[in-house]
């Protein structure tokens, strides 16, 4: 008889669970076991590790549910699962597998996955997303990736991957970079690799006791929100800037003086490319902005930014120790090479 490799399945809920309700919507209803009972094939490459966390759409999980999500696949891999597979609502696929790629440190596969269309729904992309996200958390081609994100057959890097559309089944992109690789003919075939970022330990805090604000900028925007930030609680502000990592000249007050209050991290609203640090000069350009006491983000979105300072918050670190951690997450996720 052949051995089969243990996978643990994860499970939030998301599309992938809802059926029809009374209300003529779809809703979370189906558990883990439902979804595995209705693939069959998953039992010719694996043995299954059940574990149905919560029935949510992707909308309502919090950081702190990610969090114990985390220490659940941490706990699965130590006691001999060969990888993980999270299912849940692709709204926040890419802030989960982030969080899994900061808090799980093992070089096994964490795979996050999900589906477009219901599972009532003609042509439903879940059962093949399912089938291929265990194949890749079975594959040794994986080992030492980090967390990867799972749907249409490709496997995307956690820090890239991006949702790109809001109902196809393609929706998933690594905005400037490409898939690492495919599920083809049950297997992984891999096209590139990824050096593995610096990772996190559980941070001590809840999440929630950590806001964070995400303010994007657009022409014309007065930059009022900017000033409001403290106001409001927040420990802690994400800006998507224009371009390269650039403001209105008219926010650069509020910004240098929120950036003496809390750290403010500066990301970019658009898609591919990385914030800039030494480029532009002009008053809000990416050079002022950074003097003046900003932390560039690199190549992370605005919401990977954000979900990367709360952590780093709630687990105690200083802004010195901030600016730190964001400037190794640059190095090793290829921003720069000295």
């Amino acid at each position: 008889m052949q051995h089969l490799p243990k996978v643990s399945l994860i499970v939030t809920g998301g599309t992938i669970t809802m059926t029809r309700s009374s209300n003529g919507g779809i809703t979370p209803t189906l558990t883990g076991d439902d979804l595995v009972a209705a693939v069959p094939e998953l039992r010719e490459h694996a043995e299954l590790d059940v574990l149905s966390y919560s029935q949510m759409p992707g909308a309502s999980l919090s950081l702190d549910d990610l969090v114990a999500v985390a220490a659940l696949a941490r706990q699965q891999l130590a006691q001999g699962s060969v990888g993980v597979v999270v299912v849940q609502g692709t709204d926040t696929i890419e802030e989960t597998a982030f969080v899994m790629d900061m808090l799980v440190a093992s070089d096994r596969p964490v795979v996050v996955t999900g589906a477009m269309r219901g599972p009532q729904a003609p042509g439903a992309d879940g059962p093949a997303n399912l089938l291929a996200a265990v194949i890749a958390a079975s594959s040794e081609v994986l080992v030492g990736q980090g967390a990867v994100v799972v749907l249409n057959d490709e496997v995307h890097a956690a820090r890239f991957v991006r949702k790109s559309h809001t109902v196809s089944t393609a929706a998933f992109a690594s905005p400037g970079f490409a898939p690492l690789a495919h599920v083809v003919e049950g297997r992984v075939e891999a096209y590139a690799r990824v050096q593995r970022g610096p990772g996190l330990d559980v941070p001590a805090k809840t999440l929630a006791d950590v806001p964070v604000a995400l303010l994007s900028a657009v022409l014309g925007d007065d930059g009022r929100m900017m000033s409001a930030v403290k106001r409001l609680g927040y420990q802690g502000a994400v800006v998507e800037a224009l371009g390269a990592g650039h403001l209105p000249a008219s926010w650069v007050p509020a910004a240098q003086a929120l950036a003496s209050d809390m750290p403010v991290v500066l990301a970019t609203r658009v898609r591919a490319g990385r914030v800039l640090e030494q480029t532009y000069g002009f008053a809000g350009s990416e050079k002022d902005l950074i003097e003046k006491g900003l932390i560039p983000a690199g190549l992370l979105s605005g919401p990977k930014a954000c979900v990367l300072l709360r952590l780093l918050l709630a687990a105690g670190y200083t802004l010195d120790q901030t600016r730190t951690f964001f400037s190794g997450i640059q190095a090793c996720y290829g921003a720069r090479s000295h």
